[in-house]
């Protein structure tokens, strides 16, 4: 899986969306995505957040039958790696959209085509004609998650898969399972901050657990789930520092953290000294009922 760790349209521009940015001025206001695709770091999570579950994701795509033909939607895309597998999935006979409210990081002509798309406001592109709708870490943050699944569910063909995976942070809360230090102490306080301010950013914590019944009330009939939860390595200790730094300037203008703290923190991480783990990633599926 390849990547650029920075979409080169944008330059050494923070928001190329004309956002605020709490680094370097005023702090951003609470509210909106934290972990927003404006920053350099976005691209940098995006890698990480790839080499970790994009296998587990493409395992659900191959059981559910995406295959050469096949149409899919990609909801809240990030990154390219996801549209990437599903359009050499689906082969030339097959069509990908993947959109996203900022989709700087993606690219028309690779296979799939882009379209910047709010999934809680905007109505479903070509409602009825999708056989897979799928969604990653995208519909905990988003306020209003019964509308965007009802207008992810109006799109999918009658018999067509809606797969939806979402962290569930309340499951298990620590960045160091092994809290036995003072670096780890540490990296769990960090972590519990970070919530915080996802928490104030209306991010529902506890989402991922709740996907099953939620699929079931928004009219799917073959409901199943799955949980993957990832434990040390690379992969772990570059996505902590990419998403500390991502929000490094609102964690101290909110007084969570300290600039000592943080730095001692991604030194800790670049030194090699922690087993850094993330929350479970709750892989759940359910199919529009055939007409």
């Amino acid at each position: 899986m390849t990547s650029s760790p920075r979409p080169p349209h944008i330059g050494d521009r923070s928001n190329p969306t004309g956002g605020t940015t709490a680094l370097g001025g005023e702090p951003a206001p609470a509210r909106g995505y934290l972990l927003d695709n404006a920053r350099a770091e976005a691209g940098e999570r995006f890698v990480w957040l790839a080499e970790l579950f994009d296998d587990v994701t493409r395992g659900h795509f191959d059981r559910l039958g995406v295959r050469a033909g096949s149409r899919c939607w990609e909801v809240g895309a990030g990154g390219r790696s996801i549209p990437e597998a599903l359009a050499a999935a689906v082969g030339p006979t097959g069509y990908v959209l993947a959109t996203d409210i900022d989709p700087s990081w993606l690219k028309t002509g690779d296979g799939y085509e882009v379209l910047r798309h709010d999934v809680a406001a905007d109505p479903p592109p070509e409602p009825g004609t999708f056989d897979l709708v799928h969604a990653r870490l995208v519909l905990v943050h988003v306020p209003d998650r019964a509308r965007a699944l009802a207008t992810m569910v109006a799109a999918l063909r009658p018999g067509g898969w809606l797969l939806v995976e979402d962290a569930d942070t309340a499951l298990q809360p620590l960045a160091c399972l092994d809290d036995n230090g003072p670096a780890q102490r540490r990296a769990n306080r960090l972590r519990d901050a970070v919530r915080e301010l996802l928490t104030r950013r209306g991010a529902n914590l506890r989402y991922g657990r709740t996907l099953p019944g939620a699929l079931r009330e928004a009219g799917l009939v073959d409901v199943a789930a799955a949980g993957s939860f990832p434990v040390g390595g690379l992969a772990c200790d570059r996505l902590e520092a990419a998403t500390i730094r991502h929000v490094r300037g609102e964690l101290l203008a909110a007084g969570l953290a300290d600039d000592a703290e943080l730095d001692a923190h991604l030194a800790a991480i670049h030194a090699g000294e922690l087993d850094l783990t993330l929350a479970p990633l709750i892989s759940a599926w359910g199919r529009r009922p055939a007409e």
